[in-house]
């Protein structure tokens, strides 16, 4: 590989990490850690396969189809899919993630350096933060260099600091038992699920491919090879960062409790390390993490929307919306964000994932009814979860949690599996294979 093609890759890798790498994912490791004491490699297990590696899955099945979302899902059903991407896309945009951003930056970042909390001061920095998001955003073509070259690198200095001063001076015990009464697995799982990744990685894998082509890139196979290697850099940094995060958790898990708030763990951790300079330095790691993130996830959710309104909606009016409706969400705070994303998450990912999984085997499948039985099963089963968790239907969780990897969170896997071996059995009037992928 030569000098300018591996700077390329680094830089869209450097994007993606940063992309990626929001509110939820500086918030969750840590927590992980606090709860799981010296079991936390346990808990960052499972963070890491619904995090990072089901968010390569997705990269990797999407960079077969260059990108096009609805291609990449289209056997399990057109309106299907395009109604499982929007779902995605606005979970990962104005609903959920992009507010959550914002709120984050205020009450972990901004509060602890002013010492005080205020209406007025939250709005103010909603004001400040998203208009920075539209003003980053607003033209698509500079947002992988802007992240990349310049946020990126000072986004994992100020990590690095943190974490390798909490690891040579460490700041409390590691406790011998975990604080939690449910599996340690199965609680980074969830955690993983909530940070957004893998619905995200089906929006950042189109900025990702544009990026690659917009570098002169033009190969179908290049742009494949060079789309995953920066998928590959970014998530081995992932890793080490929710690593040490983790790590630095588990020295409080003997002074602190289990309901101690996310936000204010991390709070604590800084002010441990660093003393009163460690206000300012989380208020820089939070604001970058959370704006490099916004701005990804902006981008995403404007090309997408503009691309299937054929252009009639455009790109620029798109980011505007977004940017203002988020503002406005991202006043409630926090914990109502996160405790409104719950359900809707654990509805959605497992039903993306199941299709994306079987997509890898879309040479060897010639029924369409396959991909229907798998997403369709899937998705009853999920809501089936939701469901009986939100209205306490004893009888259906019970008979839920006997399924196979019900205890790590997978419980529709097997359902989704005789799903599509049902759907195989169902012929359809013809074979329409997706023959528009690239490689």
């Amino acid at each position: 590989m030569n000098n300018k093609k591996a700077l390329d890759v680094l830089v869209v890798g450097f994007a993606l990490f940063s992309m990626f790498f929001g509110a939820g994912n500086l918030l969750f490791p840590p927590y992980l850690g606090l709860v799981s004491g010296d079991s936390w490699i346990i808990s960052l297990s499972g963070f890491i396969l619904t995090d990072i590696i089901l968010a390569l899955v997705v990269v990797m099945a999407a960079v077969k189809f260059d990108g096009d979302l609805d291609l990449t899902l289209s056997r399990a059903g057109k309106k299907f899919a395009r109604a499982i991407i929007i779902a995605s896309i606005l979970c990962i945009g104005p609903l959920l993630a992009i507010p959550r951003n914002g709120a984050t930056t205020y009450e972990m970042g901004i509060a602890p350096i002013l010492g005080f909390e205020s209406p007025i001061a939250k709005l103010i920095v909603s004001i400040v933060f998203f208009g920075l998001t539209l003003l980053l955003t607003i033209r698509p073509s500079k947002v992988v260099d802007i992240i990349g070259k310049f946020l990126t690198p000072a986004l994992l200095l100020c990590l690095g600091l943190l974490i390798v001063m909490g690891i040579f001076t460490p700041i409390g015990d590691v406790s011998n038992t975990q604080l939690i009464e449910n599996n340690l697995f199965a609680e980074g799982v969830e955690q993983g699920y909530q940070t957004l990744d893998t619905l995200a990685a089906v929006a950042f894998s189109t900025v990702a491919i544009t990026a690659i082509a917009q570098r002169g890139y033009t190969d179908s196979k290049e742009k494949i090879k060079l789309t995953l290697q920066a998928g590959v850099i970014s998530g081995i940094f992932l890793a080490v960062v929710y690593a040490g995060l983790t790590y630095l958790g588990s020295m409080l898990s003997t002074t602190y409790g289990a309901d101690t708030p996310q936000a204010t763990l991390m709070v604590i951790i800084t002010n441990a390390i660093l003393g009163k300079p460690g206000k300012i330095v989380l208020g820089i790691i939070v604001s970058l993490a959370c704006l490099t993130t916004s701005i990804g996830l902006t981008s995403s959710t404007a090309t997408y929307f503009s691309t299937i309104s054929n252009g009639k909606v455009k790109y620029e009016s798109i980011v505007i919306g977004v940017s203002v409706f988020s503002l406005v969400l991202a006043n409630f705070g926090v914990s109502t964000i996160i405790q409104f994303s719950a359900p809707i998450l654990q509805i959605v990912c497992p039903v993306l994932v199941a299709i994306i999984a079987t997509t890898f085997l879309d040479k060897y499948i010639s029924n369409d009814n396959v991909f229907k039985g798998v997403a369709y099963t899937t998705l009853l089963v999920s809501i089936l979860s939701v469901g009986s968790s939100l209205f306490t239907l004893t009888q259906i969780s019970n008979l839920l949690s006997k399924l196979p990897l019900a205890q790590y969170g997978f419980n529709w896997v097997l359902p989704a599996i005789l799903g599509g071996v049902v759907g195989a059995f169902i012929k359809t009037k013809s074979d329409v294979r997706v023959n528009k992928k690239i490689g």
